[in-house]
């Protein structure tokens, strides 16, 4: 897999998006850097948040739609920048988005639909992880989500049942859930 791939399978797919107004939107970002074997992208271990559906998780940088961001494309920037300092603005090139998904959050289907965008960057980059929102920000091998051994399975209980979702065990970290499934979306287009 290149990156000039997924811009080519991008440039030619049309996603699907949400259009209820109702519905709270989020942005989040796979942002690509090109190595020899793989490319690789940005996953962040989100902060320990009380009331956050997704404490403590492994997500990708981005998050909720403000007042001030004129699009989702905006705030998936803006975010970016808050939580591992890269400026896509200045730093990256965005390639397209993937469908819109909607949010799961502790079993329940929140009114909350994500748009994920992919971006490259245009030179290597420092990441800064803002330590109020971030705990760790890693780079990840595209590659390696399909590497024998990474995918395995958690065990999740939510409403007093368990339940065992996807996931990718990836330099300690386990990648599950609502980033397991945008990133198993993007594999499949790719595909």
């Amino acid at each position: 897999m290149t990156i000039e791939l997924v811009r080519q399978r991008l440039a030619t797919h049309a996603p699907q998006t949400f259009s209820e107004a109702s519905l709270q939107r989020a942005a989040v970002a796979i942002i690509l850097r090109d190595r020899p074997t793989s490319p690789e992208f940005i996953a962040i271990h989100r902060a320990d948040r009380h009331g956050d559906p997704w404490s403590g998780h492994m997500a990708l940088p981005g998050g909720r739609h403000q007042a001030e961001d004129a699009t989702l494309q905006d705030t998936v920037q803006r975010e970016t920048c808050e939580e591992v300092g890269v400026d896509l603005r200045t730093d990256g090139d965005l390639l397209g988005h993937l469908d819109d998904i909607q949010a799961i959050g502790r079993g329940k289907v929140l009114p909350l639909v994500i748009r994920p965008y992919v971006f490259s960057l245009r030179r290597d980059v420092d990441l800064k992880p803002n330590a109020a929102e971030v705990q760790a920000a890693i780079w990840v091998p595209v590659g390696e989500l399909r590497a024998p051994g990474r995918a395995s399975t958690l065990r999740h209980q939510a409403f007093g049942q368990d339940h065992e979702l996807p996931a990718w065990q990836i330099q300690g970290y386990t990648i599950w859930g609502l980033t397991h499934r945008i990133l198993s979306n993007m594999l499949t287009l790719i595909d």
